[in-house]
């Protein structure tokens, strides 16, 4: 089954308000992580969990035993017996993905996926960050740089749907652009 948006949304703010009211967000995100890492290196653990004919009290057993022997916490290790239960375990990912985007916006905080030509040294990465975040509104940016070979120089932002193209190939296609049509 396809994992959809609006499932892993539903999911993530009904744990997302129960882990603020204990005041555990920060942690049950690092959690999820870890659970939703430990599924997409296991391919059987997934496929278990995947089979319509397992029942789903055995699916929430197992769940709760995978989540206690990684040491979560209750909440995280009851919410992941709880998606299993549901057959949800395919929708995980879209869960925690959701569950970040309440968190940073709770936070005010965005994520930017930058790719450079070479890596950032730490004080341009902060400078970067910093620039970025005041261009929207103040904001703090958390920066994930990824190395692009193919860039000339300079850099691109992805920041949700806002795309901040600062490459010497973007620049050059620009003025091409320019110069064709005056």
């Amino acid at each position: 089954m396809k994992a959809s948006a609006g499932v892993g949304r539903s999911y993530a703010k009904a744990l997302f308000e129960l882990a603020r009211e204990r005041n555990q967000a920060d942690a049950i995100g690092r959690e999820l992580d870890s659970i939703v890492e430990l599924f997409a290196r296991d391919a059987t653990l997934h496929a278990f969990f995947a089979r319509p004919w397992v029942a789903s009290s055995v699916k929430r057993s197992a769940a709760a035993e995978i989540a206690t022997r990684l040491g979560v916490s209750t909440l995280a290790r009851d919410f992941l017996a709880l998606v299993a239960a549901q057959g949800r375990v395919d929708h995980l990912s879209a869960i925690v993905a959701a569950y970040r985007e309440l968190q940073d916006e709770a936070e005010g905080r965005v994520r930017a996926r930058v790719r450079t030509a070479t890596p950032l040294s730490e004080n341009e990465r902060s400078a970067l960050a910093t620039r970025l975040g005041r261009a929207l509104g103040g904001k703090r940016v958390e920066l994930e740089e990824v190395t692009d070979k193919e860039l000339l120089g300079g850099f691109v932002a992805e920041i949700g749907s806002l795309l901040v193209d600062a490459s010497l190939d973007g620049q050059l296609a620009r003025l091409r652009q320019r110069l064709v049509h005056g």
